[in-house]
């Protein structure tokens, strides 16, 4: 019961890892103002600016602490290999593509892109073992 509940924990600290990792690229914060800006207007609500702006001021903490649960998360799995290479590999495209530092900006277009193939080749593994699993049980 206590080894299923820090399996868990773990996995959680890793999943919280990849969402702060894109709470961190001002892209995304965005979007999601935008996406709040207009789902106000649907219902009769004016925004004027972005309701969210502030968070841009949070980008690199954010992306800091992600960063910090991702190496976390990459020395237990050395340690106890407890926890799923598709999650980290999830997590770390998350955490690339949404490095805000402003000294990697002119490389943006490259560390999203890089970010994308490791989050496409995660969710590949993760289908292809589904599928994998799904056809062991048919047999």
């Amino acid at each position: 019961m206590i080894k299923n509940i820090k399996e868990r924990i773990i996995g959680a600290s890793g999943s919280v890892s990849g969402v702060a990792s894109i709470l961190g690229s001002w892209q995304v914060c965005h979007n999601i103002c935008l996406a709040i800006v207009a789902i106000l207007s649907i219902i009769g609500i004016t925004v004027v600016g972005m309701p969210l702006l502030f968070l841009t001021k949070l980008a690199v903490p954010f992306w800091t602490a992600a960063f910090i649960l991702l190496l976390i998360t990459y020395g237990l799995y050395i340690k106890k290999k407890c926890i799923s290479k598709k999650l980290i590999i999830f997590n770390s495209g998350l955490i690339i593509a949404g490095m805000p530092f402003k000294q990697v900006q002119t490389f943006s277009p490259a560390l999203r892109a890089a970010g994308g193939i490791l989050v496409s080749i995660s969710i590949y593994l993760f289908i292809k073992d589904k599928i994998k699993t799904r056809n062991r049980r048919k047999k």
